[in-house]
């Protein structure tokens, strides 16, 4: 029977690390809605074609994805799996 390939890594280590880009995104999007609340004229300066608050947005979904993406890789065990001898 193969191994797993992804063998359990430290609970601690990946809660650790998931607490710091919760944070990370914590941060960005309080930034989006400290411009919704206080700024909101300028959310609607166009850039690139469109408005502001579509840019920064679409920003934080990328975000999300790219801080998953960087949790994966931190919180994956690279050790290669044991070979059974049977």
């Amino acid at each position: 029977m193969p191994s797993n390939p992804f063998p359990p890594s430290d609970g601690r280590h990946n809660s650790r690390v998931g607490l710091c880009l919760f944070v990370i995104y914590c941060l960005l999007y309080a930034g989006f809605m400290l411009l919704t609340t206080f700024k909101f004229q300028s959310l609607a300066t166009p850039i690139a074609g469109v408005n502001w608050a579509i840019v920064y947005g679409m920003g934080l979904i990328v975000a999300a994805f790219v801080l998953a993406l960087i949790y994966m890789l931190l919180c994956t065990n690279d050790e290669a799996p044991a070979e059974d001898e049977a």
